[in-house]
């Protein structure tokens, strides 16, 4: 029997770790919406509020990223030896996105007092441990790499800068389904009502947005030193250039 080459192991091994973050999600998404109906609870806003963590969001871009980068491999025309520019950029995105998720969970949110108790605890791992583990090692081991330019970078912050904003502008609107509370923030360490305030909250923020572009910065680098001058001989060779 031929045993299958790398890349095509590790597209599987891609699809099998989109179809686990996949399956916690929608396990998570039953196991809350279930209990808000069981609670009488507000189920839209418990809905939107399921949405609204960052944790929830970002595993979903890894799926989808590591969904794109399979389907691009066996879909892909056979001259293709490098991954498309928008996969590799999702891939940044999501290697980004989730190793800042396994890194503030586990040092700022693990260990934590929950008001519910919806919460599936093989879910949790899979989201904040499992997940980014993952996507570090598909950084790490993935063939066909593409080289990035450093301003993908900039890329990357968006979504999280979109994320925070939205959270600080919605939260004050949103009336806590859990205890009634008259506002809703993801995470304590977004919420200006506790001890620390707003400055607490800014101190935060500024700190996360540093982590974003640190990581996003490693992310990118790691990637194009693995791309190495394969990588930009293979860009040569498509468009038709000498090399």
């Amino acid at each position: 029997m031929r045993i299958p080459a790398w890349p095509t192991v590790w597209s599987a091994i891609r699809l099998l770790t989109a179809a686990l973050l996949i399956a916690a999600v929608v396990t998570q998404f039953v196991s809350t919406v279930r209990g808000a109906i069981d609670d009488e609870r507000d189920t839209v806003t418990t809905i939107a509020n399921f949405f609204s963590y960052f944790t929830i969001l970002s595993n979903l871009v890894g799926a989808f990223a590591l969904l794109a980068a399979a389907l691009w491999f066996w879909l892909r025309p056979r001259h293709d030896v490098i991954e498309p520019f928008g996969v590799a950029v999702a891939l940044a995105c999501a290697t980004t996105y989730l190793a800042i998720t396994g890194i503030v969970y586990n040092t700022l949110l693990r260990g934590l007092p929950s008001l519910s108790d919806d919460s599936v605890p093989w879910t949790n791992e899979v989201l904040h441990v499992v997940g980014p583990i993952l996507l570090v090692l598909d950084l790490l081991l993935a063939p066909m790499r593409r080289r990035l330019p450093w301003r993908s970078v900039l890329g990357i912050l968006v979504f999280p800068i979109i994320w925070i904003v939205y959270t600080l502008i919605r939260g004050p609107f949103v009336t806590n389904p859990l205890d009634g509370v008259e506002f809703w923030y993801p995470y304590p360490f977004l919420n200006p009502n506790g001890v620390a305030g707003w400055g607490g909250v800014g101190a935060y923020v500024i700190g996360i947005a540093l982590a974003f572009v640190v990581v996003g910065t490693i992310v990118v680098w790691v990637g194009r030193l693995r791309a190495g001058r394969s990588g930009v001989a293979s860009e040569r060779e498509r468009a038709g250039t000498a090399v």
